[in-house]
């Protein structure tokens, strides 16, 4: 008997592991109309056999139609509109060699089959996670974030390589179920018991496309959105001695999740489909329609889960709105980050939404740009090895958000949030689709609701790495202030003396104000302004120190 793959086994192409960056101009000229893909996996040989409709429309003639697929599946066949197609298979790739003229469409069936890569820690790299339930039930999932779509379906993996329509068939062993992305069209049971899932998504995101199958329970109910329309709420779980609780303890926070986003940025932008989430043995990704969770029903002080949350907070930042390239992808989590302390103010205060920022304000690293405005791969983004931002993309993006918030006011800062998301001011129901946008974008959003160019603010934040430096000095009854930022940094800042509070402007990025000898003067006592903290840095290098020791 042939040994079952293990973590990090077989192992991808260096193609594979590359998802985003500069495109073949090909592969930029594919408008991708529909993805009809059917996988029958068998979890005891960790084996996949699926096919592949996907039908492209050329916006430019193309000599060949370059689709990304992992080297680790064989490809069996191919056509083109019925008929057998020629092929090349370099590495990590799948061409085919076929010429489409401008204008012209075509449907490419693929017929392949193999041993995807098993993921060695997902969801912090990707594969497959072959599991099993405490009473010995298969349990799988699979994650593409990182790699790519390419792992588990041929595709264009880049963020701009949506299928406008994507169609699902999942075949599974008997006793088992496939919640997916959208909305369920039926469930076949074939003659030897296994069953085929069938389900319908409207452009899902590339990497939200993933397996999630086991012998799961269901929490299900409705919910009656603010703008009118009834949405579907799904929650499989695996079943176990208790689990039918605290399953319902999560469901419980979906509603009132639910009505946060709805009144603070607007519409959940999958009503038509369905609220999902699923119990995986990953931690969680955001998978469009079918959230996977892996929290293991972690309580916390601010009384929700924010793995729930952190995800579910992708409808709308990553699966709605959808960053148009890698480099903008701190849109997806910056923003997704900032929804959590925003949340805990929503339900607790201003306290909490404090207590909640500080906690991702000792985090950030400073260690390079956010944003490096090119084209950049996942890789390049995430691995600080690789000059990425890392985890700033989260909480330094989050803090940027705090500060622009304060700095422009709650109804501007919303309006062009919801703007962002929704491409319009007045999003309602059934008059808005999914859309990509980058921070450049962004930044023009800014300007026209305010007004104002920011652009001096963006680049502060986005890309440059240090953070602005407040300087202060006081001479007798007069205090100097400075920022010292890289460039223009006109940020007004407030400063109390004696506990009263006033507004220095700061106009050229210098201010001045009088203040008695013996004063007690606390700069930004609210702590509105993303700006270096001396302190911050010390313990950070000390934990660094600690965890070498």
């Amino acid at each position: 008997m042939q040994a079952l793959p293990q973590k990090g086994e077989p192992p991808i192409s260096a193609q594979t592991q590359v998802s985003g960056g500069v495109r073949p101009a090909e592969q930029e000229a594919l408008s991708f109309e529909r993805a009809d893909l059917s996988f029958d996996v068998d979890p005891a040989k960790r084996r996949i056999d699926a096919r592949a409709t996907l039908t492209f429309a050329a916006t430019a003639a193309v000599a060949r139609l370059p689709i990304d697929l992992d080297s680790n599946f064989h490809v069996a066949r191919v056509t083109v509109d019925g008929k057998p197609a020629r092929f090349d298979r370099p590495d990590g790739r799948l061409v085919v060699l076929h010429p489409l003229a401008k204008g012209a469409r075509a449907t490419v069936a693929i017929a392949y089959a193999g041993t995807p890569h098993v993921a060695v820690n997902a969801p912090w790299d990707d594969g497959m996670v072959w599991s099993q339930t405490a009473d010995g039930r298969a349990w799988f999932a699979s994650t593409t974030e990182g790699y790519g779509c390419d792992i588990l379906w041929p595709c264009l993996d880049f963020p701009r390589g949506e299928p406008a329509e994507a169609v699902l068939h999942i075949t599974v062993p008997k006793g088992l179920k496939a919640p997916s992305n959208g909305k369920l069209l039926g469930v076949d049971t074939l003659p030897d018991g296994r069953t085929t899932w069938h389900w319908r998504a409207r452009r899902p995101n590339t990497y939200a496309i993933a397996l999630n199958v086991g012998p799961y329970e269901e929490v299900s109910g409705s919910y009656r959105s603010r703008f009118g329309n009834s949405i579907p709420l799904y929650y499989w779980y695996i079943p176990g001695a208790g689990a039918r609780a605290k399953a319902e303890g999560l469901f419980a926070e979906f509603a009132p999740t639910l009505d946060f986003f709805e009144r603070t940025i607007g519409p959940y932008p999958f009503g038509d489909e369905k609220v999902g989430v699923v119990e995986t043995p990953h931690k969680g990704m955001e998978h469009q329609t079918i959230n996977a969770y892996g929290n293991g029903y972690a309580k916390a002080p601010e009384g929700f889960d924010w793995l729930f949350h952190h995800e579910f907070a992708h409808e709308w930042f990553a699966n709605q709105l959808t960053a148009a390239n890698w480099d903008d992808y701190w849109l997806h989590e910056g923003f997704a980050s900032y929804m959590q302390p925003l949340y805990g103010r929503w339900r607790e205060g201003e306290a909490r939404y404090a207590v909640m920022l500080d906690s991702q304000r000792n985090q950030i690293a400073n260690a390079a740009p956010i944003v490096r405005d090119k084209v950049l791969t996942e890789e390049e983004v995430y691995e600080p090895a690789k000059g990425g931002a890392g985890t700033d993309i989260y909480y330094k993006g989050s803090w940027m958000l705090h500060t622009l918030r304060g700095l422009i006011g709650d109804a501007a800062f919303f309006d062009a949030t919801r703007r962002l998301v929704y491409g319009r001011a007045d999003p309602m129901p059934g008059n808005f689709r999914p859309r990509f946008a980058s921070t450049r974008a962004f930044e023009g959003i800014v300007r026209q609701v305010t007004g104002r160019d920011l652009g001096w603010f963006f680049d502060a934040y986005l890309r440059r790495a240090a953070l602005p430096d407040l300087v202060t000095r006081r001479e007798g009854d007069r205090m100097t202030l400075a920022w010292e930022a890289g460039g223009p940094f006109p940020m007004p800042v407030e400063v109390a003396v004696d506990g009263k509070v006033q507004r220095v402007a700061m106009a050229d990025g210098r201010g001045t104000l009088s203040v008695p000898a013996n004063a007690h003067v606390v700069i930004d006592p609210a702590a509105r302004v993303l700006k270096r903290s001396t302190a911050i840095e010390a313990y950070r290098q000390w934990q660094t120190q600690q965890r070498g020791k």
